[in-house]
């Protein structure tokens, strides 16, 4: 039998039948593993419509539903497409025709905006709840025909990430990229059956699903909540006695900010991982502080890699010399990272800043029908150019710098400049824009435009409510510098981006958040 993403809930299933597998935090409902199951599997006959390998969209928010989706619908053969439910209608309506999607899932609270999607994109729609009951109850009417195993290397997700040329590009991750991630995950963080998962960051990003497949492995209790809320998850880790939490710094910082953690019974809590974008040294001290005897570990990853690449981990965060708390890491078991020079593409010494590499069986298969695109990313012999600057140290821990891709991790929502560049361009009076990141206490970054006008009665806020119109709230400016004047141009007469944004910079280490 192939390795596919069906293996780890079978196992699960054969050895703890009985055990709670999934607690749907909202809907009140809670599955063993053997009635996960059996939902798969029924999941998966009733896709019988969908041809084999045909995309199935989901745009919906974190629930038992979205988790038996991502596990079923590769185990059936067919691709997940999970969709940011963040993302404006035009957005999601452009991937919808990009993946091709033989059908879309979607729940309740996102049901009018999956309703225009499914209308412009042309095809079906299935609405979570009641009629998505039905649909399973029906299924179960006519025993499914056996189906072959997906192969290792078969396409199992699409997981969008923005573009810098204005066009998304579909990571395509196979049932070996997603399983190779669950092992790397639980050789570094030890996955066992008596942990308590909370899943709380969005399951549309892989950093929300990230532990799910290595969780289910193990056959360990996992908790779902739809969204963050910093009291509804301190009351999750009350009231399930949760052992293990993940989370982008933003929401950590929110949960140290929340009046209820002085009084909320933690007791339980053993570990807690941050991931999806870098987290500032404030934020940081606190979080070890407030939790002197947890765990802490640093992932460090990105969709291409299915995400895990690097771990700094508890015993690294807890060095008397803090040496390596800068750092996000050294490489996990399973995975090989490299730092090497962006022109010659060779490795360069410790301490010298170059461009990571990496390399091992969970990076992506290659962009979705974006075979250029793949080609730059990818060498022939499987190195992922991820983009990112960094250094190593003498030990191989990673040092973040800066980011070679114009990209800003605001909240752990990755923004791409260009695409905002461009929306800001639409507008008659805009001349010109040049968007980047400026360091923000919440955020980490955020979203800041320098635009020269030519009407000079626009006003900041005229532009930053044309944008809403068009783009994500996460993806639109929080503020603008306005100016009448052409914005800085080398003698070439490429943009000098640097000059508007390392001010806001100024006086720290790397120019990241």
């Amino acid at each position: 039998m192939s390795d596919d993403l069906s293996w780890p809930l079978r196992r699960a299933a054969r050895l703890f039948p009985t055990k709670p597998a999934v607690v749907d935090a909202a809907g009140g409902t809670t599955v063993t593993y053997a009635e996960l199951a059996a939902r798969v599997a029924q999941l998966g006959a009733a896709l019988a419509a969908v041809p084999d390998g045909g995309r199935v969209g989901v745009l919906a928010a974190n629930s038992l539903t979205h988790l038996e989706l991502f596990l079923g619908v590769p185990s059936a053969g067919r691709v997940v497409v999970s969709l940011n439910t963040r993302l404006a209608a035009e957005e999601l309506t452009a991937l919808a025709k990009d993946a091709r999607l033989s059908l879309l899932v979607a729940d309740d609270a996102n049901a009018e905006t999956a309703r225009a999607i499914a209308d412009a994109a042309g095809c079906p729609l299935l609405m979570v709840g009641a009629e998505y009951d039905a649909w399973r109850e029906a299924a179960t009417a006519v025993a499914p025909a056996a189906a072959a195993a997906p192969e290792t290397g078969a396409l199992a997700a699409i997981s969008y990430t923005g573009g810098t040329t204005g066009r998304p590009k579909g990571v395509m991750l196979s049932h070996g990229n997603l399983l190779a991630n669950a092992r790397h995950n639980i050789m570094a963080t030890g996955h066992g059956a008596e942990d308590r998962w909370l899943h709380v960051c969005p399951m549309f990003h892989v950093a929300g699903t990230a532990n799910v497949v290595a969780a289910t492995w193990a056959g360990a209790y996992q908790v779902v909540l739809p969204r963050f809320d910093a009291a509804v998850v301190l009351a999750a880790i009350e009231s399930y006695n949760i052992t293990h939490l993940v989370l982008v710094p933003t929401m950590l910082g929110m949960l140290l900010d929340h009046p209820n953690l002085d009084t909320a019974d933690l007791s339980s809590l053993g570990h807690v991982q941050y991931a999806a974008s870098p987290i500032t040294p404030e934020l940081q001290r606190r979080v070890l502080q407030r939790f002197p005897d947890i765990d802490v570990a640093q992932f460090y990853g990105m969709t291409e890699a299915a995400p895990t690449v690097t771990t700094c981990t508890p015993a690294d965060h807890r060095r008397a010399d803090g040496a390596r708390l800068a750092s996000m890491g050294a490489p996990v078991i399973g995975v090989e990272v490299e730092v090497r020079d962006p022109d010659t593409t060779q490795p360069l010494q410790p301490g010298e800043i170059g461009e990571v590499w990496v390399r091992g069986p969970n990076v992506m298969l290659g962009y979705w029908e974006q075979p250029e695109a793949t080609q730059a990313a990818l060498t022939p012999d499987r190195w992922y150019r991820t983009g990112d600057a960094a250094y190593a140290d003498a030990d191989g821990y990673l040092f973040l710098v800066d980011r070679l891709k114009d990209m800003i991790i605001s909240g752990g929502e990755n923004v791409y400049s260009v695409e905002v560049e461009a929306v800001l361009a639409e507008h008659p009076a805009v001349a010109e824009a040049a968007v980047y990141g400026v360091p923000h206490a919440r955020w980490g970054e955020a979203v800041h435009a320098t635009v020269a006008v030519t009407d000079p009665a626009i006003t900041a806020d005229d532009l930053i409510a044309h944008c809403r119109e068009r783009i994500a709230g996460f993806k639109v400016p929080r503020a603008l510098d306005l100016t009448t004047e052409p914005l800085p141009k080398s003698g070439a007469g490429k943009l000098l981006k640097n000059r508007l944004r390392d001010p806001h910079w100024a006086g720290r280490e790397r120019n990241i958040s």
